[in-house]
């Protein structure tokens, strides 16, 4: 039994919509980037099904480009929430308006 193109996509709308409703619903900051990393994840799935679907490799590197980046998007998260605990501020996204304190 061959695994075809309509369960990749399937299975990456569903990780999509668990990484948007936990992006929407939730109010720490690691939630929200462990939810984008959810949505980006699911983006590179569909990116390498069509590829396989195609026969390309075109793709497959267009999801490394995009690996690259959420591995820069969890660096500056990250460093954001250390600065910010460092500086005792509030964690919680409804109550950020700036990076002042």
């Amino acid at each position: 039994m061959a695994v075809g193109l309509p369960l990749f996509l399937g299975v990456s709308a569903i990780l999509f919509s668990i990484g948007l409703l936990g992006v929407l619903l939730r109010r720490s900051p690691l939630t929200i980037l462990l939810s984008l990393e959810v949505m980006l994840n699911s983006v590179n799935l569909t990116l390498v099904a069509f590829s396989r679907e195609v026969g390309g490799s075109d793709g497959q590197v267009f999801a490394l480009v995009v690996m690259g980046i959420a591995a820069a998007e969890v660096v500056v998260g990250l460093g954001l929430v250390v600065a910010m605990t460092r500086r005792e501020m509030v964690l919680d996204t409804d109550e950020l308006r700036s990076l002042n304190g």
